[in-house]
């Protein structure tokens, strides 16, 4: 083995990695030991092998992890980024619920958020009205696009940023990368014939650089996002309408039911917190006062 290179990880398939190292070169890699999780966007040293493969032997301090999880395990999607794009459309229906515990993750990895409505064209997206419009009372960028048409609206946005696109199925996140990374489709060929899988599904996530050395990270369409690895304090200040009121309701242990005193129940009479918001937050502090006692 040579001596060890760094790079950044590009995709990552079970316990193999593509890596792009630092002069330029592509290598295939194999993670050393079981405890080691990669995501796209890592820096990694890299000890060298023949044939353009090598073995991951450590990985980089992170600026940021964006993930999920669930009470049995941890889903990277990816390291050092600065935002998270969340995509949805009118078709098929999308799950508000779902649009939030994005920006609760994004949150608490200090990182911006910013929702993208694809499919502009179609009639059916006049109806997204109301929901666009509670994001951005959230203080969230709401950028209005048809990715099969012109991605110019939301190019400026990812241009030098490190970013993480996520979605549900259907929503038009591979149009949208195509349309922002040109050859996207044929790396995603090349790193199914590195992998000897020949499908387009060898990689749970892959990164592709952009024009103008930023990145942007494709993970697969979820219908969940579990958020099991943040603790109850976390959770509400993910929350950034709550952000003020931090410390001002009248016992610490607060979860704005109907405690007196209350300072969340109080800006929510004023009309300055949403009902639906309060309502999200106290599910989500309910499913960690469940896995405590568990």
């Amino acid at each position: 083995m040579r001596a060890a290179d760094t790079g950044l990880v590009t995709a990552v398939w079970r316990r193999r990695c593509a890596v792009r190292l630092d002069d330029g070169r592509a290598v295939i890699c194999v993670m050393r030991g079981r405890s080691l999780a990669l995501a796209c966007g890592d820096r990694v040293r890299v000890a060298l092998a023949a044939g353009d493969r090598g073995v991951v032997e450590g990985v980089e301090a992170r600026s940021s992890l964006f993930f999920r999880s669930d009470a049995h395990r941890e889903k990277l999607i990816a390291a050092n980024v600065t935002q998270v794009l969340g995509i949805v459309a009118p078709e098929p229906p999308y799950d508000d619920e779902l649009v939030q515990r994005w920006t609760i993750a994004a949150e608490s990895s200090r990182c911006a958020f910013i929702l993208i409505a694809n499919k502009t064209d179609l009639p059916s997206f006049a109806s997204l009205a109301p929901r666009l419009a509670a994001m951005r009372a959230l203080g969230y960028r709401v950028v209005e696009l048809c990715a099969k048409r012109d991605v110019a609206p939301l190019a400026p946005l990812v241009a030098g940023h490190r970013s993480a696109l996520v979605g549900q199925s259907g929503m038009g996140k591979s149009t949208l990368i195509n349309a922002l990374a040109p050859g996207a489709a044929a790396r995603t060929g090349e790193l199914s014939t590195a992998l000897g899988t020949g499908r387009h599904t060898t990689s749970e996530t892959t990164l592709y650089p952009l024009d103008d050395s930023g990145w942007i990270v494709d993970s697969p369409g979820m219908k969940a996002f579990g958020l099991a690895h943040l603790e109850a304090d976390a959770i509400e200040q993910a929350f950034v309408e709550l952000r003020p009121l931090s410390g001002r309701c009248r016992f610490r242990d607060c979860r704005h039911l109907a405690e007196p005193g209350c300072a969340v129940r109080d800006a929510v009479a004023r009309g300055e917190v949403k009902p639906w918001r309060v309502a999200l937050l106290q599910r989500l502090l309910a499913e960690c006062e469940r896995r405590e006692r568990r």
